[in-house]
């Protein structure tokens, strides 16, 4: 199944989404798509659709609009570490993002006014459906919700102030979360997916998911150790090669650019770069 969060003219909703349409759910005890997958509820939410709603009444927003965590994985593909001529880690690098650094799908990515240093990376996102206290690899994938798509928008000059990545990651509206979550049961291995992220049509970054340097179940056992995940988390799991920092010229996003991520089996996240203006 797959389901998707939005706003329309009676505010914050959620709903299935069925051959890209949309279908509002209402009347339920579940008070938005975060609830649904704290109680394991999909098949209850999904019998209370109703009617699909134009696309021009609603506004979709990051699939997971509050999650409690989101926690980024840095240089997770073993060609984007050779492009950025660092050693292969011996832990994942991690850094997070603030909710309100994210928008929806085809909603605008801001480019901040104090930087034009603005990159795309594409990656696939793991959303969390169960507490999760020092879980082992071999059994990660009993705690996935399911998947969606990513796009880690970066202002590399900030990126770079210092050794922590944060302030680089979080400037307002500058990354992407959607279009829906594709439920687990419909994704039974993630290691057989691509990625690709498209700049204006053209092909910037192609990856397979089992490339990965630290792989989703040695991320989650990682993460659990760390800190216990809770339904609705969301771990974004690192960005193929091919950004537009290591390019020779350098590529940064500009106004009107049009970034698109593009996951098989989940779906296109795609937005349109805009200036943060004065």
């Amino acid at each position: 199944m797959r389901f998707a969060s939005f706003l329309n003219q009676h505010g914050a909703g959620f709903g299935l989404v069925e051959n890209d349409r949309i279908l509002p759910i209402v009347g339920t005890r579940f008070a938005d798509l975060q609830s649904v997958i704290a109680a394991n509820a999909y098949a209850e939410a999904a019998a209370a659709a109703t009617d699909p709603v134009a696309a021009d009444g609603m506004l979709l927003v990051p699939t997971l609009p509050n999650p409690g965590k989101i926690i980024c994985i840095g240089m997770n593909y073993v060609e984007h570490i050779k492009e950025l001529s660092r050693d292969r880690p011996a832990f994942p690098t991690l850094f997070t993002r603030f909710p309100d650094s994210l928008v929806g799908h085809e909603q605008p990515v801001i480019r901040p006014r104090v930087s034009t240093h603005y990159d795309f990376e594409g990656e696939l996102a793991v959303v969390i459906g169960r507490q999760a206290r020092h879980v082992a690899a071999a059994r990660a994938l009993d705690f996935i919700a399911g998947y969606t798509c990513f796009l880690d928008g970066s202002v590399r000059d900030y990126q770079f102030h210092t050794s922590q990545f944060i302030a680089g990651k979080n400037f307002r509206h500058s990354g992407a979360l959607g279009p829906w979550l594709v439920t687990a049961d419909e994704i039974p291995d993630p290691n057989v997916l691509t990625l690709k992220t498209r700049v204006n049509g053209q092909v910037m970054q192609t990856g397979h998911i089992d490339d990965l340097c630290f792989d989703i179940g040695a991320l989650i056992e990682y993460l659990s150790t760390v800190c216990q995940l809770e339904p609705g988390d969301v771990i974004a799991t690192g960005s193929p090669s091919g950004i537009g920092m290591a390019r020779d010229p350098q590529v940064w996003l500009q106004p009107g650019d049009i970034v698109e991520v593009d996951i098989d089996k989940i779906g296109v996240l795609r937005n349109e770069v805009v200036d943060e203006g004065l």
